[in-house]
């Protein structure tokens, strides 16, 4: 077989293919075979059926068509392999020559257009230069963590005065869609200003004591009224306060494993620290790729993003109804993903240069990341990904997290302040510094996956 590839675009080829028909003989015997299952000759059983007489029954290019169908995706997979292309489209097929059918001698000819996973040239990536916010940790932010600490702990105490932004009230709704009820609930508990209930409820409620009401107009967002505009009258039953607990040595104790509130204010400090460190990784991450795509061309097949562009909106991806379906939403949409397949043709290609690779363990730690997002468990997620085929997507991923993490890693990173940045906790989280390090020969552990 000979095969041969003529470039269209960037992203697009065509495959040009000849196959003799010596090598289109297996294929025939195969097409013989199944056709010799499927007919009846008096005087013959089912697949004992001889050639000829089959070529009499169905004719020899009833047979050769068979033969050329079965076998024209083996044909087009060598070809591929021969061309060392990797296909993202669907191919596009045309016949364009096929041997007689009682010639002894000919070719199958046919070509192949399809769009193609670019090639990008990489440029010198290490010692990248971007810049952070500067940040600190400051008093205010270990008070801030120690207050949520001790918010856990609170009791709710009844208060007699006006509801005001953070309390937790107790109180009743009745919804009417033009003047008829629709729907009514009592004793419902709500924290004011956590936004989960209707819209418009908490300036609603902001001001009334208890044993008072008013009425405001909302969407509402469930049930068969869904959509549509309703008057809501709200009752405020009580109006209760979050009592916090003392911060001293008995909190601390109870909150967390340290005997002393100095113990754990020091370790809240250190958290508070760990946290700026992580804004300044995020921030350097997005930076980073960002340097990436504005120093490398990659071309994007249309086609690809149309599709996936489509299959966006038809899962859903509108957001509850056509309304969200515009021209502005499409072209956001768009551009998202012509960037997503950008970041990744990018970091494969990165991954490839550095020879990173996945580990079990680290494939189980993502697994088990990405399934609490989903609220399922672990177990069960992997399933369900095994049974639809997406490991290797999700082996891809990881492997692009880490290909990022070590680009981020090698890059030069400043605050706002002029003062280097060391991100070293934030590319190798403490447990995998010493792993990495026992084994520098390996570019697949210089790497953690922690860039995410």
């Amino acid at each position: 077989m000979k095969s041969a590839v003529e470039n269209l675009t960037p992203t697009r080829v065509k495959l040009n293919v000849e196959v003799p028909l010596a090598e289109l003989k297996p294929n025939i015997d195969a097409a013989y075979k199944s056709i010799a299952e499927q007919i009846n000759v008096p005087g013959f059983r089912k697949g004992k059926v001889p050639n000829r007489l089959i070529d009499q029954r169905v004719g020899r290019g009833y047979v050769l068509e068979t033969a050329i169908n079965e076998g024209m995706n083996g044909f087009y997979q060598e070809a591929v392999r021969e061309s060392e292309i990797i296909p993202l489209s669907r191919p596009e097929v045309d016949i364009t020559e096929v041997p007689e059918p009682t010639a002894t001698e000919g070719n199958l000819v046919f070509n192949v257009e399809v769009d193609i996973r670019p090639k990008i040239e990489l440029p010198e990536y290490s010692g990248l230069e971007v810049e952070v916010d500067a940040v600190e940790a400051t008093d205010a932010d270990v008070e801030t963590a120690l207050d949520e600490l001790r918010g856990r702990f609170g009791t709710l105490k009844v208060v007699e005065r006006p509801v005001a932004d953070n309390d937790f009230i107790t109180l009743d709704l009745t919804a009417s869609v033009d003047g008829t009820e629709v729907d009514a609930a009592t004793d419902l508990s709500y924290q004011v200003g956590s936004g989960t209930m209707l819209e418009g409820l908490d300036e609603a409620v902001t001001g009334l004591s208890a044993d008072e009401d008013a009425t405001f107009e909302t969407k509402l967002a469930g049930g068969e009224h869904a959509g549509e505009t309703a008057q809501v009258k709200v009752v405020v039953k009580a109006v209760k306060e979050r009592e916090l607990p003392v911060a001293d040595d008995e909190f601390a104790q109870l909150a967390s494993e340290f005997d002393t509130i100095a113990e754990l204010r020091e370790d809240l400090t250190k958290q508070a620290a760990d946290s700026k460190v992580v804004e300044q990784g995020v921030q350097a991450r997005d930076k980073v790729m960002d340097k990436l795509t504005e120093l490398i061309a990659v071309p994007v097949p249309e086609s690809v993003i149309t599709e996936q562009v489509e299959q966006h909106f038809e899962q859903g991806g509108g957001n509850d109804g056509e309304e969200h379906d515009t021209e502005e939403h499409r072209a956001e949409v768009k551009t998202n993903t012509e960037r997503a397949f950008q970041n990744e043709i990018i970091l494969d290609e990165i991954a490839e240069k550095e020879e990173i690779g996945v580990e079990q363990s680290e494939l189980i730690d993502y697994i088990v990341q990405s399934s609490s997002q989903y609220g399922m468990d672990p177990n069960q997620f992997a399933q369900m990904l095994d049974g639809a085929g997406q490991v290797p997507m999700m082996i891809g991923e990881v492997r692009r997290r880490k290909a990022l993490a070590k680009v981020l890693e090698l890059a030069k990173v400043t605050d706002s302040n002029g003062k280097d940045v060391d991100l070293t906790d934030f590319v190798r989280p403490a447990g995998e510094a010493d792993e990495s390090a026992s084994s520098s020969s390996s570019a697949s552990s210089a790497s953690a996956d922690s860039a995410e």
